[in-house]
């Protein structure tokens, strides 16, 4: 078996210079001394330990908005970890600040369902491509995992091609325009997610 095949499709970074995926900012924010702190706390011997309990820590501890009915809007990683629930594109941003913290490369990938889906893209040490991990948490029907390789990958959800859904193919180093200024309007303790675009334009599938 090819290791490097995923049965969701390649992922590509849409930034040359891998510094993109460690960098902080406005969303990103590893350098927030909350995101620090628990970064340090997460911190394991070997790399691929810490990117497995980064990842366990987001999917497990912090809440999916829709499974416990408080709907906090946060989408920065700092505000996510302070609130301790938000939607997909939230958990996935505090995951990428998690790792970012942690010396690991990462970056944001989206899934088209009934509505777009955020998880990551992250490189880990001592490997050549980028794998797909969907910290959304494993109720309700979710059941992502970690994985070291693209053949591994487990997202949270299951693709079906007859609905036209599908894994985008780029690994996006900052939350795209369109989709950052959906979150932006997101309003406290609102359900549902009409405020976010149904799909993101990608140049490969």
């Amino acid at each position: 078996m090819d290791l490097s095949l995923s049965p969701h499709g390649p992922l590509r970074a849409d930034r040359p210079d891998l510094s993109a995926y460690l960098a902080a900012d406005e969303v990103v924010d590893h350098d927030h001394p909350a995101i620090v702190a628990l970064a340090a706390q997460l911190r394991q011997d070997d790399p691929v330990r810490t990117a497995e309990a980064v990842f366990e820590h987001v999917r497990d501890r912090i809440d999916h908005s829709a499974d416990i009915g408080r709907w906090s809007a946060a989408y920065r990683a700092s505000d996510v970890l302070a609130a301790g629930n938000a939607i997909c594109h939230g958990k996935s941003h505090l995951l990428a600040a998690l790792l970012r913290a942690n010396g690991i490369p990462a970056g944001l990938c989206y899934q088209k369902l009934d509505v777009l889906h955020g998880l990551n893209g992250v490189l880990l040490p001592g490997t050549s491509w980028w794998v797909r991990l969907d910290g959304r948490g494993n109720r309700n029907g979710a059941d992502g995992h970690f994985a070291t390789t693209p053949a591994q990958e487990r997202p949270a959800w299951t693709n079906d091609p007859a609905l036209g859904e599908h894994h985008y193919t780029t690994v996006y180093a900052t939350t795209p325009q369109p989709l950052l200024a959906a979150l932006r309007t997101a309003v406290p303790n609102s359900t549902g997610y009409g405020y976010l675009p149904r799909e993101m334009p990608d140049a490969v599938r």
